[in-house]
């Protein structure tokens, strides 16, 4: 049935295209997804491409925006305002883990997952590349790779400044202006920023103000410099900075439950700081192209809210009576009257008012030299090396909410109410801690890569490629004894983990051009995502299959046939791929409340199974559409043994953070007006399958449908006004659901409510 409505769709679209003029033809999109520049109907790859126009029309300033008009790739929201996982095709990030995909801007790896969660702007092109792209792309590419280039400097003196207003309340300000810095051209420049502060959309009800502020502010400078006709260079640099809160999330048994309000007493906080550098050479040497990139990236976060909610306890007389609650902290329920504590802390009970905090810091270099051939017939090939060094410091800790806020949590530890003691009335820490997890980890990674294609005739093209990485991690646990109290996972203060991982990963494609509108592509690929640490002890101290302190590495084996072509003189554009992964590894998230940690686990394997369908068309000279559709079906096949037996009722289970569909649909509409203005509207619509969150479903999202909208004018002046609407239907619904251990009272974000905004623009 499916089918049949989709031909019936295309016929009805043909038919209306046929009508209109010849000359009329949708816009060349060039990708660069293959490391060469191609067209994108082209590219034997599964590529969702946005350019210029497409960024400015569907008003992509985040990376969901992006996400949500992509086929088969999603992002969770979670934890704050701008944390998020990602998942293509199945293969997701999960809490503590890194990204499902590479990530690239200009050309440079992204080292650290947190840096996806930025303010996207002046923004040339992005390119979303589903499949294993690990031959090319490196690290991570285990799902596939995103591409952002950022607008290039020009030789002119240009610019813009946007001014907007949301329904937040809130403002931005965002703009660019570049030019040449020499009299020749020679060396040009452009520096872009953006600066974003609103008062949140989400109700906080027990201290009746916002849980989502928002203030974002963010630079770039970019310096290109054709230092010969042989030689050019490309220094970037951006600094950014994130203030919000964090933690305010809902507590429910249903993962559809959107009733409940949030109600913390803390309202939290989160500070992320990202500072990036980057310098790239090309040099000519004829027969080939020498590429070398050297990058810098240092991340920075402290993020802090409630762990528990305050509800009033049953016993109001006792709660604010430190020594007895500290007491029955220590004595646990076998305490004369302390039964209401029960086992704890193994469990969580409503009158506790506990809060959380975690630090994060990721300091890393990286260097990437290649040598790409210059030729665009016969034997096309690059080859090259990469190497990254990573220095990671987190800890997170857990605190008696006394009302006085939270404290962050860095390298200096807090006082502990288990060594320092409340009732010997010294305290050192307004809110003592109960508990602190902290490590260091230090990561060297290399690779070497290499990729060859030629044409076996005027129509049939064949590429390998491989790449060869090695991760060596060393994980040191900083956890100082003091704070090894009962209910967290055994560990000991400078225990050293040491762990390689390593994979080779090949690539074939063969594309085959039976005309010259439309290609025929298969590859078979492999991909690798390197293992990993969880907090020492876990393995032994959390009683749930898959948990171990070491979680392994990742392989995907896949297998994609595709097709791409133009219809009607180039006023449609079609793309097709079916594809099958089979995924060793599988993560998954789980919270333990009985040791105060954060573990990432690993399923066996799973199976991964879909398609993706994409088209374009221009209606006619005012109109066009823009339509896709993703399906993945997975299956969990092997389960880890443990001794319970829960593992095995997994099988043949949905694998965690899948949505089964996803589909967009954009309208457009743009026409030159009789007084020289042009007029413009676009309405998106998104479609969110059923979604599962842990191995064994116990809980599902039903599927969120979400309508974007955009209208506005531009005027022969360079003046432009846009008005947009972002969930326009106010549909409630839960951005992340993250399972207890006991599967009561699992936590819950919710989604941002209908939001709107205006837009005012001037370029020169």
């Amino acid at each position: 049935m499916k089918c049949q409505h989709s031909a019936l769709a295309l016929a009805i679209i043909a038919a209306t295209t046929s009508q209109f003029a010849a000359s009329q033809a949708l816009e060349e999109v060039v990708v660069t997804a293959r490391k060469t520049a191609e067209t994108l109907s082209d590219s034997p790859i599964s590529v969702r491409a946005f350019t210029e126009a497409e960024i400015k029309a569907t008003g992509v300033a985040t990376p969901q925006d992006f996400v949500d008009l992509t086929p088969n790739v999603t992002l969770v929201q979670t934890q704050s305002t701008g944390n998020s996982f990602l998942n293509i095709r199945g293969i997701s990030s999960a809490r503590n883990s890194e990204l499902a995909a590479a990530v690239l801007i200009d050309g440079v790896l992204l080292t650290n997952p947190t840096q996806l969660n930025q303010q996207l702007f002046d923004i040339e092109q992005i390119e979303v590349l589903r499949g294993p792209q690990g031959a090319l792309y490196g690290r991570n590419a285990i799902g596939g790779a995103i591409t952002i280039t950022t607008k290039a400097p020009s030789e002119e003196t240009e610019g813009q400044i946007q001014l907007g207003y949301e329904s937040a309340p809130g403002f931005s300000v965002k703009g660019y202006v570049g030019g040449a810095l020499n009299s020749d051209a020679s060396a040009t420049y452009r520096l872009a920023a953006s600066y974003i502060d609103h008062d949140g959309y989400l109700d906080n009800v027990y201290l009746n103000e916002k849980a989502d502020p928002y203030q974002d502010q963010s630079v770039r400078g970019r310096i290109n410099w054709q230092v010969s006709d042989r030689l050019s260079t490309d220094f970037r640099a951006s600094i950014s900075s994130l203030e919000t809160q964090a933690f305010y999330f809902v507590l429910d048994d249903s993962a559809d439950a959107v009733d409940k309000p949030i109600q913390n007493n803390n309202p939290g906080n989160n500070e992320r700081d990202f500072t990036t550098a980057s310098f790239k050479f090309d040099y000519d040497m004829d027969f080939a192209t020498l590429t070398g990139i050297t990058s810098y990236d240092d991340v920075s976060e402290v993020s802090s809210g409630d762990n528990v909610f305050f509800l009033p306890p049953e016993h109001p007389e006792n709660y604010w009576n430190y020594d007895f609650f500290f007491g029955c902290l220590r004595g646990g329920g076998a305490v004369p009257g302390c039964e209401f504590l029960g086992n704890f802390p193994g469990t969580q009970d409503e009158f506790i008012d506990l809060s959380q905090n975690q630090y994060l810091e990721v300091e890393s270099w990286s260097q990437e030299i290649r040598l790409t051939s210059n030729n665009e017939t016969g034997l096309r090939w690059t080859v090259g090396a990469y190497a990254v060094a990573t220095d990671r410091y987190i800890s997170t800790g857990g605190q008696i909410d006394r009302g006085l806020g939270v404290f962050d949590v860095e390298r200096d530890f807090r006082a502990s109410i288990f060594t320092d003691g409340y009732t010997d009335g010294v305290v050192n820490d307004p809110s003592p801690q109960l508990g602190v997890l902290a490590d260091s980890q230090d990561n060297f990674a290399w690779a070497v890569f290499g990729q060859a294609s030629w044409d076996l005739s005027d129509d049939v093209e064949m590429a390998l490629s491989a790449r060869f990485d090695r991760d060596t991690r060393e994980n040191t646990t900083l956890t100082e004894a003091e704070y090894n109290v009962p209910f967290n996972a055994a560990i000991v203060l400078g225990d050293k983990r040491k762990e390689t991982w390593d994979a080779f990963q090949p690539k074939a494609t063969i594309r085959w051009m039976p005309d010259d509108n439309w290609i025929l592509y298969a590859d078979a690929s492999r991909g690798f995502r390197s293992g990993g640490f969880n907090q020492s002890g876990v393995g032994t101290a959390v009683p749930y299959p898959g948990i171990e302190d070491i979680f392994d590495e990742q392989i995907a084996d896949t297998f994609e046939v595709g097709a791409k072509g133009d219809l009607a003189d180039g006023q449609i554009r079609l793309s097709a791929a079916l594809y099958q992964t089979t995924l060793e590894g599988a993560y998954f998230f789980y919270y333990d409340a009985g040791t105060n940690t954060q573990n990432l686990g690993s399923l066996s394997e799973v199976d991964y199974q879909g398609a993706e369908f994409e088209l374009s068309a221009l209606l006619n000279e005012n109109w066009s559409i823009s339509a896709g559709i993703g399906l993945t079906d997975s299956e969990i096949t092997k389960v880890p043994r443990d001794g319970s037996g829960l593992s095995e009722a997994w099988l043949g289970n949905q694998a965690p953070l899948v949505s089964e569909v996803t589909a967009n649909v954009g309208l457009q509409y743009r026409a030159t007006l009789d007084n020289g203005m042009e007029a413009f509207a676009r309405v998106d619509y998104q479609r969110l399958g059923e979604t599962w969150w842990e191995p064994d479903n116990y809980s599902s999202r039903s599927p969120v449908n979400l309508i974007d909208i955009r209208a506005g004018i531009e005027l022969p002046s360079d003046w432009s006004v846009t008005l947009w609407a972002r969930n326009a239907t106010d549909k409630a619904y839960n951005t992340e659901f993250s399972p207890n251990a006991n599967r009561s009272l699992n936590f819950l974000w919710k989604a941002q409510p209908a939001r709107y905004g205006i837009e005012f623009a001037k370029s020169f």
